[in-house]
């Protein structure tokens, strides 16, 4: 590993060299600020010359997504012939002229530089000079430290290690904890803000179920791993995630994914500010919904005893029309009805049935 990754060692330590060099016409050349800054700068460095590789990540993100539901369906036809179906999808990656492994050149691109740091950050912590760090440049790192804690330590260092650079174990736990939680939360919070902000929600598709489970398996998988990263290693990884956090927060505010909701966030702005043009007759019925759910009242609650109220008066407004509209005729006829029905209930009673002889 060091013979092939040499000359990257050489170039990292020199480029950190460099920056440590400019810092230290502010700061103490042995202070953690002038390293940590330079650890940090060099992140900023690597992080400008890729942003064309992260331009095209963004683009084969997107294609991605437009492709999901083409890739789906290929996978259900061929399904029993899985030669045929990655034949059908690398003619679908032809076409499109999408390349999967764009997403991921980004990280690809700054493995080496980051294995590199690790190496040269190992190589001070061990005492060995390395790439362009002589032995005073090794002195000078080796009694650097951030919050207490040397940049060469890692969480699982002994504490004989830690004394031997002039440190507390205590103090070199507590930074690196919390080093590794901010980078696991800074993790999180850029893949969330990929997920609910610039993702077609229109289009449910196996990809987003995918960059949802990575949500929660990249932060478990730093604070896994940072506990083996010296301190200097976790300065850098913190930093390239809040770079990455900022530049994506950049990215979806100024070219968001149609059908996401930062796409429909940015098409407000841009109403908002008479930059948008879009249909007239568009902007009309936007208008007449906006206007129609402006107006519309909500019925006022109303209490118990008052909707009892409400259903006696409703009960007796319907019953008393029905007797008010009968006619003289129809009164006269039932009142003729009843007295024909007394009169033969009075001829009832009236008649007598005639007594047995035997009884006379």
């Amino acid at each position: 590993m060091d013979t092939i990754l040499g000359p990257l060692y050489t170039a990292v330590s020199w480029i950190i060299v460099q920056f440590h060099s400019l810092y230290s016409l502010v700061f103490d050349k042995d202070s953690g600020w002038a390293w940590g800054l330079s650890i940090v700068s060099l992140v900023v460095l690597i992080r400008i010359c890729l942003i064309p590789l992260f331009v095209k990540q963004i683009k084969a993100t997107r294609n991605m997504q437009a492709l999901q539901p083409k890739m789906k369906a290929i996978q259900e036809r061929y399904k029993s012939d899985k030669q045929r179906q990655s034949e059908e999808m690398m003619k679908l990656y032809k076409e499109t002229g999408t390349n999967p492994l764009s997403s991921c050149l980004p990280i690809l691109a700054q493995s080496p530089f980051f294995i590199s740091l690790y190496q040269v950050l190992n190589h001070i912590a061990q005492g060995k000079t390395v790439g362009v760090i002589d032995q005073s440049l090794l002195n000078s790192a080796r009694s650097a430290h951030i919050f207490g804690a040397p940049l060469s330590v890692k969480f699982m260092d002994s504490a004989s290690k830690v004394e031997a650079l002039n440190a507390s174990l205590t103090d070199v736990r507590i930074v690196t904890v919390i080093m590794i939680v901010l980078m696991s939360l800074s993790q999180f919070y850029t893949q969330r803000q990929l997920m609910t902000k610039n993702v077609d929600l229109t289009v449910k598709t196996p990809f987003m179920q995918q960059q949802k489970m990575l949500m929660y398996v990249f932060p478990v998988m730093f604070a896994v791993f940072g506990i083996n990263f010296p301190v200097g290693v976790l300065v850098y990884w913190l930093t390239t995630n809040v770079w990455t956090l900022g530049q994506q927060m950049f990215v979806i505010r100024r070219n968001p994914t149609p059908g996401s909701l930062a796409y429909t966030q940015r098409q407000e702005r841009l109403r908002a500010k008479g930059k948008l043009k879009e249909d007239p007759a568009e902007a009309e019925a936007r208008e007449a919904a906006e206007a129609a759910r402006a107006n519309r009242q909500q019925p006022k609650r109303q209490t118990k005893s008052k909707r009892q109220l409400a259903g006696t008066a409703g009960a007796t407004e319907k019953t008393s029309p029905s007797l008010e509209k009968q006619e003289p005729g129809d009164a006269k006829s039932k009142q003729a009805g009843g007295s024909s029905r007394t009169a033969k209930s009075g001829q009832r009673k009236g008649q007598q049935r005639p007594k047995h002889p035997s009884k006379k």
